[in-house]
């Protein structure tokens, strides 16, 4: 029996995640677990195993994750349900409440809100940061930018 591609890349996303898909051009949806918030991804192409929950999506990767208000660009997502970790690779630009990071490889540790970056060999990360100021000049006290190791 050959089952056509995308009828499969439906079957293994409703096997590994909850998802929403509205018409057959929709990008999917995969939320956090029952009542969790939606994490859009758009690509070229994509795929999900079923046993290990993971999702990987291809070429011209656009992620998008309202509750977290981040945005991000890649060659390449792989997204870790079971450890709530999503990895960019190639060419990554992140976007966060105004601050940003470009690498190579950045993951983002969902639970902890926390990303890890890295270069291509020989090059560094940029990261940008946005830092509030009052009226006059000062800084307020306010919460730090999401952690990069």
């Amino acid at each position: 029996m050959n089952i056509p591609t995308l009828a499969k890349w439906r079957l293994a996303l409703a096997l590994s995640l909850p998802i929403a898909l509205s018409g057959t051009i929709a990008p999917p949806t995969y939320s956090q677990g029952n009542g969790g918030s939606p994490l859009t991804v758009r690509a070229d192409q994509q795929e999900a195993d079923a046993r290990t929950g993971i999702v990987t999506a291809r070429g011209n990767v656009q992620v998008n994750f309202p509750s977290r208000n981040l945005q991000a660009t890649s060659n390449q997502a792989q997204f870790f349900s079971n450890e709530q970790r999503l990895v960019l690779t190639g060419n990554v630009f992140v976007l966060q409440e105004g601050n940003s990071i470009r690498g190579e490889v950045v993951t983002y540790l969902i639970d902890e809100g926390l990303f890890v970056a890295q270069p291509l060999p020989e090059r560094q990360v940029e990261a940008i940061y946005m830092i509030p100021e009052n009226g006059n000049g000062q800084r307020p006290s306010a919460p730090a930018p999401p952690a990069i190791r």
